[in-house]
């Protein structure tokens, strides 16, 4: 019996051996988080503890749970994939009860056979120290126990809870971390981010340049309801002069003083982290920028009258998968005709999209970086002029805002330079009268940071070499629009991944072509899927 119960266990290592051995060779390595985690410590106050949760799982119905993605800010700092985990990075080293030291503590998800079985095998506390390089890791449920005094540090920095969690059964979930955390750190039931913010922007602006502060704390305290009794904030927005405003900005400290909970310090240096990205970083973005470059061009190549919105979001998704992507980015965005006017149109429920242009927002998530490039094409293969005529247009402001795209250079300066193309040209149309008028068609900004979010983290101030923006100029004319007729429905969107070097802008998915005469040479060639029959259903 023991000799049966050896060789089955010698089969299942082997097993499980081939099975890690199958696996991508190209994910970020340990080393690559504990340098983040080192860079994160330089950018803290002094005596400052961070704590970082774990991303919830989310329900999608009954028993059934969204597939698990882990918070983009908690994997850049660990490379781990698991829910219910808490982070604590100590901006210096620290000594427990035993005289061991360290500098950050990692709480995991504790190893569970019976949960293995049905939802995969965990690393726990063993897993994360030989795979991840942490050496301080403890199961979740000895958080509660452990002796960590919060009150000694003069900042516990934290990203604030969006309550989108839920209490499961059993102990040490996100829910029972969240919860030990508030009782250790004597977490107020009355916090508020935003108004700690404002707090921390009194404190540290000089007298001399209150006015603007001023004028910015007055507009957000319209846009939060919940903050319009509190005191100190609109006496600094209604003081008459600097120096209310400084006895204000006392006030404030002394408010300041009494807690040490803070929810901007670690937002604010994860901004500066990820907004510049190193070259291990790079190299995945441009893999997932590629794969969703490539899909674009299948796309094209496949592209005719009878396809549906739903069957053009699944080619593109389908190379993704091909390529080893995990994820999309973000929703697929498919839009025919007048769908492409709706900016983040998702539905992707047109059974045809006849001869219109097809607006196609989508992009490939490899290893955590995702990409997000969108070309718009018309389906039976041939701009129309009114179609030639609007794409032109959005290129030309394209390619006016990638030139801009350089080191030094801001998402305003890119934004002007694509508007004022959109502008002049839409004039020129005689589409509208005036350039302010150009907002009614051209409605969104131009460029946004890209990397672990679609929308990535990063400080908006001039850009910096190894920052990745997109550069995506738009004109959408819905039907009923206040001009010619023939312009209703036309709905274009350029989008490219850009690398912003010291020798100027890197056009990422450059692959993918852009230039109606290239996208009508591209869907001209044959597709592999012409051959992909299946059956009639009723």
């Amino acid at each position: 019996m023991q000799k049966s119960i050896l060789a089955f266990l010698s089969v299942l290592f082997i097993v499980w051996g081939m099975t890690s051995q199958d696996t991508p060779k190209d994910y970020l390595k340990a080393d690559f988080h504990k340098q983040r985690r080192d860079e994160l410590r330089k950018l803290l106050p002094p005596n400052t503890a961070v704590v970082l949760f774990a991303n919830a799982e989310r329900n999608r119905a009954n028993d059934v749970d969204y597939v698990y993605h882990q918070d983009p800010n908690f994997y850049y700092l660990t490379g781990y994939h698991e829910p219910n985990a808490v982070l604590i990075i100590f901006s210096e080293m620290q000594t427990d009860n035993s005289g061991n030291h360290f500098n950050e503590i990692f709480y995991v998800q504790e190893r569970n056979a019976k949960a293995e079985q049905w939802t995969g095998k965990r690393l726990g506390v063993e897993g994360v120290q030989s795979k991840l390089g942490f050496d301080m890791v403890f199961n979740g449920k000895e958080f509660e126990k452990f002796p960590l005094d919060f009150s000694k540090f003069d900042v516990v920095s934290f990203v604030d809870f969006q309550n989108d969690y839920r209490d499961k059964s059993g102990n040490a979930d996100l829910f029972d971390l969240i919860k030990t955390f508030k009782e250790k750190a004597n977490y107020p039931s009355n916090y508020n981010p935003t108004r700690n913010q404002l707090y921390a922007m009194i404190s540290a602006t000089d007298d001399s340049n209150s006015d603007e502060l001023a004028e910015n704390i007055a507009k957000t305290l319209e846009q939060h309801p919940e903050l319009r009794d509190d005191a100190l904030l609109n006496a600094y927005a209604n003081a008459s002069n600097a120096d209310l405003r400084k006895e204000v900005k006392n006030m404030v400290l002394l408010v300041q003083n009494d807690s040490n909970l803070d929810s901007s310090v670690l937002p604010r240096a994860m901004a500066q982290l990820r907004e510049v990205k190193t070259p291990e970083e790079i190299k995945l973005l441009k893999k997932a920028v590629e794969i969703s470059s490539v899909g674009q061009i299948e796309v094209m190549k496949a592209m005719h009258p009878n396809m549906s919105e739903t069957e053009i979001q699944g080619v593109h998704e389908y190379v993704y998968k091909k390529y080893g992507a995990e994820y999309e980015g973000y929703p697929s965005i498919v839009g025919g005709g007048n769908n492409g006017c709706i900016l983040h149109y998702i539905e992707n429920n047109k059974t045809q999209v006849g001869n219109d242009l097809v607006l196609m927002d989508l992009g490939a998530e490899y290893h955590g970086y995702t990409a997000d490039v969108t070309r718009t094409i018309p389906a039976n293969g041939k701009f129309t002029p009114e179609q030639k005529a609007i794409y032109d247009i959005v290129y030309d402001a394209q390619e006016a805002g990638i030139k801009a795209s350089v080191v030094g250079a801001t998402f305003k300066g890119v934004h002007t330079e694509t508007y004022q193309v959109v502008a002049q040209r839409l004039m020129d149309l005689g589409i509208i009268k005036e350039e302010k008028e150009a907002k009614i068609y051209f409605p969104h900004s131009t460029s946004h940071y890209l990397g672990l979010d679609v929308h990535d983290a990063g400080t908006y101030q001039p850009f910096k070499p190894n920052t990745v923006i997109t550069v995506e100029p738009g004109v959408y004319i819905p039907e009923g629009s206040n001009c010619d007729k023939k312009w209703w429905g036309i709905a274009v969107r350029i989008e490219d991944d850009i690398l912003i070097t010291e020798n100027g802008p890197v056009n990422l998915s450059g692959m993918a072509p852009r230039t109606t005469e290239a996208i009508e040479a591209m869907m001209k060639q044959p597709s592999p899927l012409n051959a992909f029959k299946l059956p009639e259903l009723d």
